[in-house]
């Protein structure tokens, strides 16, 4: 490697050595077994897929298709917790840069003169033959190509996102250079595992019917849809010629194990409950403490992990509209409710009072709230007041009322806002609460024409998109409208900014200047478990190995039948 290549950005950690795929993890010596059905609750049990076509920009694509679409990059699992490593893989789009692999990319390099990331891609993976839609192929770098600029040169981009790559060309078959006009800190996220990194093949978007019909879906991955049932399955298939192979104890074995993997949407918690605990499901990935409880008495045998959820919970407030445009009535509004209380009382212990904008599994982005300056703690410090004597100062002295949208589809934030709102009404405030469906909940956000109040629960993403997508002048994900062209100019340094440790520096000070300013209701962020039965093997409660998808974890997984049928499943 040149002396103007890869050191100089002092990334050399995101090397050729991790890119290596089918890592051995530490794990016990069982044989893995082939066949059988994965049914699984997916950290969105509510939620069917929101668009199948890649340049709608929905954030949860990877999710439902990220098992037949590929990327460049992926988690290297044999960092995980249960293979003796220390990565949780649970934030919902951040891969810690030590645990970087590559997928459909063999290496990758930065360079300096021009200014590029550079990937080579692994030969002979091949998208299968999909009657109406393609013949078999090799993937090349057109097809990165051809992906890439399918979704930069959709009108449903959000302006300015992924600007700083100039260009992206192929500098042979296998070999795909994408060109920056600045450096861009995030370029693993953004080219490699994030939201808009997959890859699919033209053909799919040339079909009759486009790459918006599930039926046209075709990719590398080890899955193929073969149903969707809208509001209640989505049904997958074992691919027989997928690429990929696993080794286990010194033998390889080729992916995935299962035949058939299903998701099943639905909505009803003591319905998803019933289904796991009479093994119609095989996992549930999100399961609320008061059905921890239940479960673990009626159930013994499950297996369970409990982690800090990685979508932080908060009432955004509209700071460009009265009376939000003052700082005054949003930190009143945060001293005013019991933040503690609603911990102890309303999630029984079970959620942490400090977990965002960054998430404690971000080493050392993350900083407790007990390195905080005080005037950060005192947004945590119920003071009602405080709060009146502020609000008063502010003029508001009998208090206000305003609207807050929340979706129905989430039954905790639907039994959380009364909670709030009874704080809230102690020192005057008023609100009006707006229950909605979460596709018109989604859209009036996308659009700017939200209410002043607006619940939500909102992913963390990665540490410098926290703060990025929702703090940062005209963000799709900035509901508080929350606009600062020195704050914007702090986001554009870090991005710049090729050491990560002087990254880290500067997000934590930008973190504790957010927070100060107080554009949300900070609220508590919820623990939640994850749920399997013992007959699911390989697995220990992993969500994503990149931008929410989970099917690098789901391809490894396997079903013990003998066991299964023991237990008298």
């Amino acid at each position: 490697m040149t002396a103007t290549r890869l050191r100089w950005f002092r990334v050399g950690v995101l090397s050729a050595s991790m890119a290596l795929s089918g890592a051995t993890f530490a794990q016990t010596a069982e044989k893995p077994q082939y066949g059988g059905t994965l049914e699984i609750a997916t950290i969105f049990p509510t939620l069917s897929a929101l668009s199948w076509d890649h340049k709608d920009w929905p954030w949860k694509i990877n999710h439902d298709a990220g098992g037949i679409y590929e990327q460049l990059l992926v988690a290297d699992l044999s960092k995980g917790r249960r293979a003796g490593g220390r990565h949780n893989f649970t934030a919902d789009a951040w891969i810690p840069t030590d645990a970087i692999k590559g997928e459909l990319a063999e290496s990758w390099e930065v360079q300096k003169e021009p200014l590029a990331a550079i990937f080579k891609l692994k030969k002979g993976i091949m998208f299968p033959a999909k009657p109406g839609v393609m013949e078999s192929r090799e993937l090349t770098a057109d097809d990165v190509i051809f992906s890439w600029y399918y979704r930069y040169n959709s009108p449903r981009r959000q302006a300015g996102l992924n600007d700083e790559f100039s260009k992206v060309a192929a500098l042979d078959r296998y070999t795909v250079a994408f060109y920056m006009s600045q450096y861009m800190a995030d370029w693993p996220y953004r080219l490699g595992y994030g939201y808009n990194s997959s890859i699919m093949p033209k053909e799919v978007v040339d079909a009759d019917t486009g790459a918006g019909d599930w039926k046209n879906l075709n990719g590398t991955g080890p899955f193929m849809i073969t149903d969707y049932v809208p509001g209640n399955s989505h049904t997958y298939a074992r691919r027989p010629d997928y690429w990929d192979k696993e080794k286990i104890s010194e033998a390889e074995y080729k992916l995935p194990f299962v035949d058939k993997l299903v998701y099943r949407v639905i909505k009803d918690d003591s319905t998803r409950v019933t289904a796991f605990r009479t093994g119609k499901l095989d996992i549930m990935e999100t399961v609320s403490w008061e059905n921890m409880e239940a479960l673990k008495k009626a159930t013994p045998d499950i297996k369970y992990k409990e982690w800090v959820s990685s979508y932080g919970t908060m009432m955004v407030l509209r700071t460009d509209q009265k009376p939000f445009d003052d700082i005054r009535v949003r930190r009143a509004l945060n001293m005013a409710i019991n933040k503690d209380e609603i911990v102890k009382s309303f999630y029984n212990g079970n959620a942490e009072l400090f977990a965002y904008p960054m998430h404690p599994d971000y080493k050392g982005y993350y900083e407790p709230l007990s390195a905080m300056p005080a005037s950060v703690k005192e947004l945590f410090t119920y003071d009602p007041a405080k709060a009146k004597k502020l609000l008063t100062e502010a003029g508001y002295p009998n208090g206000f009322s305003f609207k807050v949208q929340v979706t129905s589809n989430n039954t905790t934030h639907m039994d959380l806002l009364p909670l709030i709102a009874a704080y809230l009404e102690q020192v005057g405030v008023k609100l009006e609460i707006q229950p909605m469906e979460y596709a018109s909940f989604l859209s009036v956000m996308s659009n700017k024409t939200h209410a002043a109040g607006y619940f939500m629960n909102i992913g963390h993403s990665n540490p410098l998109t926290a703060i990025r997508k929702n703090f940062i002048t005209g963000q799709r994900w900035n509901p508080s409208m929350w606009s600062d062209p020195a704050f914007d100019k702090k986001m554009d340094t870090v991005d710049q900014e090729p050491d990560e440790d002087k990254r880290k520096a500067m997000i934590r000070e930008m973190t504790r200047e957010i927070l100060d300013k107080a554009p949300h209701i900070w609220l508590p962020t919820a623990k939640s478990h994850t749920v399997w039965w013992p007959w699911v093997k390989n697995y220990g409660g992993e969500h994503t190995a990149g931008a929410v998808r989970p099917w690098p974890i789901y391809s490894r997984i396997w079903i013990d039948q003998d066991l299964k049928k023991k237990m008298g499943y």
